[in-house]
């Protein structure tokens, strides 16, 4: 086994375990996402899927803001909405930012996939912290991200990733659903 594949099998176990933890609303969701996250920037990096490195050095930042304020003292976190007009700000927003990190990464770097890897990067940025924020809608954002890198991941021969993604969409789906069912209840 090479250390690149045995990088990414432990950086898989420690992504699914964040998930799994995540959608049960556990706290300790956020250390499994901080070894996961380091973990994949190396192996990004070996790669040349450098927005995907820059997304995974943020996940770190999230994961350290979420572990925060999920865990503050006398304070509990509910499950919250956004409206219509705070989505579509976002999504333009996003775009924009899409465009150019693709853009930068095309005329000043090696990238591959600069522009499809921009954009997911940027959208994982939003979703991450709507995540943290506990805004159920964060994984309706997921489902379409995972949904998107599968392909990116199989391109790139990251196959192990690339079958964690199909996972993840699918697990997507159930945490949007079992959060809904939280915020229903409340």
């Amino acid at each position: 086994m090479t250390l690149l594949l045995a990088v990414e099998i432990f950086a898989t176990i420690f992504s699914l375990s964040y998930l799994i933890l995540l959608i049960k609303q556990n706290v300790w969701c956020w250390p499994m996402a901080i070894i996961s996250a380091f973990l994949s920037i190396h192996l990004f990096i070996e790669y040349k899927l450098y927005s995907e490195a820059m997304l995974y050095g943020y996940y770190v930042i999230i994961a350290i803001y979420g572990w925060w304020n999920w865990s503050r003292p006398n304070r509990t976190v509910q499950i919250k909405t956004w409206k219509t007009k705070y989505h579509l700000m976002t999504i333009c927003i996003g775009v924009g930012l899409s465009i150019g990190l693709g853009y930068t990464f095309y005329h000043f770097t090696d990238a591959d996939q600069p522009f499809l890897d921009a954009t997911t990067t940027i959208f994982s940025f939003i979703a991450s912290i709507l995540e943290a924020k506990k805004i159920l809608s964060s994984w309706v954002y997921w489902i379409a991200i995972n949904f998107i890198t599968v392909g990116m991941y199989f391109f790139k021969s990251l196959d192990i990733y690339a079958i964690v993604m199909v996972v993840y969409f699918f697990m997507s789906i159930v945490g949007y659903r079992e959060w809904r069912k939280v915020y229903r209840s409340i």
